[in-house]
């Protein structure tokens, strides 16, 4: 502060003409006595103050300081109803930002606010889940630390503990806050202390060896040089924190060596200095049998090794340099200097504060200075790292840069050059429970922070492809999930194709039984003149092979890729033909009935049941069956469906019915008419005739209803393209036990037994 004084009254730039005076005092790190002397300077009431460097009576206009946070508090609680400027050097308390309680306090050092929130995001860019934290309990450590839990929570960061402390505890609680750490599990530690604070936990963690753990500092002791030389046991060997950027100041450290100017003053604020710096006493400060070492006043300052004479305190006496600016910058608009200052002016503290908010100034080095909203300077700090080196020696190295004015993503810069724990070059791993890796999802332990957890794999059609997943996702019902549960795949797609082995057997079958109909019908047409072709209705006979060429060819239908056309054709084609099949045998039938009565006396059927009735017979009946088909597909037709549920690792490519009621009514209308068939049949059977025809109808109905009443359960019950294949085995069944029962017989009198091939033998006239 005296220099920079010395410097603007020396300056023909800044307040030309204007002086500025400065008092002192020393509050001892006690509250009441900084606020008595608070109050002391805005009264005028300065007699009892330790140093007076006015010439000649003056108001003072500023206080600068306190150095902790809980003094500041407390002089800038009395001082802000009076709008009495406070510019503080080092209180960094979040809560000092708060202008409702503070309105006249300032600071040239960032607020904690930034710093617990840069240390939060230096943990969570370590992968740091699981962190102890120590705080200073005071205003400082306790709105600090408190900002860092708020942050750290947003990052999914937890605390495993966190316990306060201050210097003037008790013993017992150092050994609590100590066999604390040692029944942890974490291996950070996240300490927001003064260096005051961390040199007597120092003291008491080196008796209990408790090494290994990584340490993360607040700037309150991160770059301290008296806290490395108090860690003989090396415990804080490669910690990393926030500290205040290096500064430099130049003419500064040749002013602070040069203590002539102090030494005139010939005040006590000289003695306590140099009996502090040489480890010596003046003769009239002591009686002679306390002396350890005379004080000479001729003692080297250059030739001292400490923080002093190192210039580590830079950055902190750079924060008081700036602060003595913005004051003298304020006072140089109020006055409205030019050449001269107008000292006509009566200062007023709230006028003060208000210019000291809005000034913009760059020191001689560049520095830009100016305060927030807040009364905040822009928050900037250096990354440390403690190194060691040869002969147990700590060198503070900066391994980065923390900007909260950058976006977030970048405010953090982060160099590789770091050494850890026990000078390890390994990141140390301090986790509650190792991450969840993609196709498990976690799996909170109850009663534990959210760190907590285990890993548990996903369920069968569900998937997690992140590390440390909440929840698994289901597949698309289309997809499934691999055997690693971290990617869905597609399912197979399953139909009845003509490649795989059942597929080419049913078509080889219906082909089969195509040709073999067409053989029959071939063979039928070369005899058609013969009596066993023409009797009972040749045409009905070459109707009903045609029907079962049909039903053979629509059995196809049902094999390969489900499609729309094929899904409609499939049903109806199979429902229509069936239809006309039994249509036919129906009809053969009746005839074989109505020629027996029209055999009887006085029977006269046949004129009433002639071949132009059988056509009409066959057309009427399968007419209404086409009627029902028309109806399915106008109301609901079938479709190609997509069955994901039948299997979990498959699709089922098919054709739903649409409408049930449509399906169901034309295979039950099939089953009337073979009903009939068969009761119609079975009734001819025993009428006399070398060749009725009748009984092998009977057979072949029997068949045929036997193939359909056990395909109602095998077609519910069998699975995806299984149910295809028994619907395709029941109609070709079906249609060769109509073809080999009705056809085969008369093929084999045709082809073998051609004597019997006579209207004579037909007639019951040749021999048994």
């Amino acid at each position: 502060m005296l220099f920079a004084i010395e410097e603007i009254n020396n300056s023909t730039e800044l307040l030309p003409g204007i002086t500025l005076g400065y008092q002192m005092y020393d509050a001892c790190d006690s509250i009441a006595r900084s606020v008595k002397v608070a109050l002391a300077l805005v009264n005028g009431n300065t007699a009892e103050l330790t140093l007076k460097e006015c010439k000649s009576a003056a108001q003072v206009q500023v206080i600068m300081g306190e150095t902790t946070s809980t003094l500041s508090a407390a002089i800038a609680s009395v001082m802000g109803p009076f709008h009495f400027p406070l510019i503080s050097h080092y209180s960094t308390c979040a809560c000092l930002s708060d202008k409702t309680k503070y309105p006249s306090f300032l600071r040239t050092i960032p607020s904690d606010y930034f710093q617990s929130r840069a240390l939060a995001q230096l943990v969570k860019h370590f992968g740091w889940t699981w962190v102890g934290a120590i705080r200073t309990n005071d205003d400082y450590g306790n709105n600090g630390m408190a900002t860092f839990t708020e942050t750290a929570e947003q990052l999914g960061i937890c605390l495993e503990y966190s316990v306060p402390f201050f210097r003037m505890d008790p013993p017992d609680k150092i050994q609590k806050i100590t066999d604390l750490i040692k029944a942890s599990t974490s291996k950070v530690i996240v300490a927001f202390l003064t260096h005051m604070d961390m040199d007597v936990l120092l003291h008491e963690f080196s008796k209990h060896n408790l090494s290994g753990y990584q340490w993360v500092g607040s700037e309150g002791w991160i770059f301290d040089f008296q806290t490395a030389t108090t860690d003989k046991t090396h415990i804080l060997d490669g910690a990393i924190g926030l500290s205040i950027p290096k500064a430099h100041v130049s003419g500064l450290r040749e002013f602070m060596l040069d203590v002539t100017t102090l030494n005139s003053s010939n005040n006590d604020l000289f003695i306590e200095f140099w009996e502090a710096m040489f480890s010596c006493e003046f003769k009239q400060s002591k009686s002679a049998a306390e002396i350890q070492g005379e004080c000479t006043g001729q003692e080297d300052v250059a030739g001292v090794k400490n923080s002093f004479t190192d210039m580590s305190l830079m950055p902190i006496l750079n924060n008081v340099y700036k602060g003595v600016y913005a004051v003298a910058h304020a006072l140089h608009v109020i006055l409205r200097c030019n050449k001269t200052c107008n000292t006509n002016v009566q200062l007023q503290p709230l006028e003060i504060l208000q210019h000291i908010r809005n000034i913009n100034f760059r020191t001689k080095e560049g520095e830009e200075v100016y305060f927030n909203a807040n009364g905040d300077p822009a928050a900037k700090y250096e990354i440390i790292n403690w190194q060691p080196k040869e002969k147990g020696i700590v060198d503070f190295v900066t391994v980065g840069l923390y900007d909260a004015s950058l976006p977030a993503g970048k405010q953090l810069n982060l160099q590789n050059n770091l050494i850890w724990t026990r000078n390890s070059r390994q990141v140390p791993v301090s986790v509650c429970s190792e991450k969840c890796q993609p196709g498990t999802r976690k799996v909170f332990q109850k009663g534990k922070p959210v760190c907590c957890h285990d890993c548990a794999t996903c369920a069968e059609g569900e998937i997690s492809n992140n590390t440390d997943s909440i929840t698994c996702v289901r597949c698309h019902p289309e997809f499934w999930s691999n055997e690693r549960r971290d990617a869905c795949v597609r399912k197979q797609e399953v139909f009845l194709s003509y490649e795989e082995i059942m597929g080419a057997l049913l078509t080889a079958a219906s082909l089969f039984g195509t040709c073999l109909t067409a053989i029959v019908a071939f063979i039928f047409f070369r005899h058609r003149k013969t009596p066993l072709v023409r009797a009972n209705n040749s045409e009905l006979s070459f109707l009903l092979l045609f029907s079962l060429i049909l039903c053979f060819l629509c059995s196809l239908t049902f094999i390969g890729r489900p499609s729309e056309w094929t899904c409609q054709l499939r049903h109806t084609a199979f429902a229509i033909t069936f239809v006309l099949c039994i249509s036919c045998v129906l009809g053969k039938t009746i005839v074989v009935l109505m020629a027996f009565k029209a055999r009887l006396p006085g029977g006269n059927l046949m004129k009433w049941f002639g071949p132009a009735q059988q056509r009409l017979s066959v057309l009427g009946l399968t007419l209404i069956q086409v009627i029902i088909c028309i109806l399915w597909l106008t109301i609901s037709p079938p479709f190609p469906f997509k069955n994901v549920q039948e299997f979990r690792d498959k699709i089922i490519l098919e054709c739903a019915l649409g409408s049930e009621l449509g399906f169901w009514a034309g295979l039950g209308y099939i089953g009337l008419l073979a009903v009939l068939c068969f009761i119609s049949a079975f009734l001819a059977r025993k009428l006399p005739d070398n060749f009725n025809e009748a009984k092998f109808i009977t057979f072949s109905m029997l068949i045929f209803c036997a193939v359909w009443i056990t395909f109602i359960p095998a077609y519910v019950s069998s699975p995806g393209k299984f149910s295809v294949a028994v619907e395709i085995f029941a109609i070709l069944a079906s249609s060769f036990g109509l073809l080999i029962c009705i056809f085969i017989p008369k093929c084999y009198v045709i082809l073998l037994k051609p004597e019997k091939n006579t209207r004579k033998y037909m007639m019951g006239k040749g021999g048994s």
